[in-house]
């Protein structure tokens, strides 16, 4: 389908600190692109720097037009950031929760189209849609923090450490999910520190080392390649 957002040059800054320093990247639309690196390498500024939240030097093109600075701007070109910690809403039912969700989405008719969806995706959800979010289990708040950036619409979802605090056979559903995402058209960027689990299901990856891209390939062959196993892959997650 070729490429859909390119980053060329993205540098961020925490006060004096150089977090990103130059990174280039260029992410093909109906793929998982995965970016793996250890904590601080500055994989989630990156994703931050795509969504707006961040302010940054470089280029972030999508379709060949630059993004607008600002988050909501971002979010309307089709653009989701699921966040790190899944950040439900507790207090509201999971389907209030989901409607949150579908705030760039006009008409009742289309907010209630993808509402099934979601649902039929995961019907955990429904089963629980009269449910306080904040009563869910780990795994299942994963789930309707995915499904609620889902009802915007994205082209592009962007997931930052969907497995964190999750058990084993959680995570393994959770992957399987981001996979059928995938195949549904909808571009993913995965942000994960179980770099097994991530390299087994993307299209390419990218290694990042205190801000910069040291490597990057076919999730096969960052699997096979010896460097990346030895850093990343005896200490994933299994």
């Amino acid at each position: 389908m070729g490429s859909i957002l390119q980053i060329q040059g993205l540098k961020v800054f925490y006060g004096v600190h150089e977090a990103v320093c130059g990174v280039d990247m260029d992410i093909q639309e109906g793929s998982i692109t995965a970016i793996i690196g250890s904590n601080g390498a500055g994989k989630t500024t990156i994703i931050k720097a795509i969504s707006g939240a961040v302010k940054h030097e470089g280029t972030i093109l999508c379709r060949g037009v630059p993004l607008p600075p600002r988050e909501n701007r971002v979010v309307r070109q089709g653009i989701v950031q699921v966040p790190e910690g899944r950040k439900i809403f507790a207090g509201l039912t999971v389907e209030e929760n989901l409607r949150t969700g579908a705030y760039t989405v006009r008409g009742r008719r289309e907010i209630d189209r993808l509402l099934q969806e979601q649902y039929e995706m995961f019907p955990r959800l429904r089963e629980r849609r009269q449910q306080d979010a904040g009563t869910l289990s780990g795994g299942e708040q994963q789930m309707l923090a995915i499904c609620r950036g889902l009802m915007a619409k994205p082209k592009i979802l962007m997931l930052d450490e969907p497995s964190l605090g999750l058990a084993p056979v959680v995570v393994n559903d959770v992957f399987r999910n981001i996979r059928r995402i995938r195949d549904e058209g909808i571009t993913v960027i995965l942000v994960e520190q179980n770099a097994k689990k991530s390299l087994g299901i993307c299209d390419y990856a990218y290694v990042i080392e205190t801000g910069r891209v040291v490597m990057s390939g076919t999730g096969e062959e960052m699997l096979q390649n010896p460097e990346v196993a030895a850093a990343y892959l005896g200490s994933s997650r299994k």
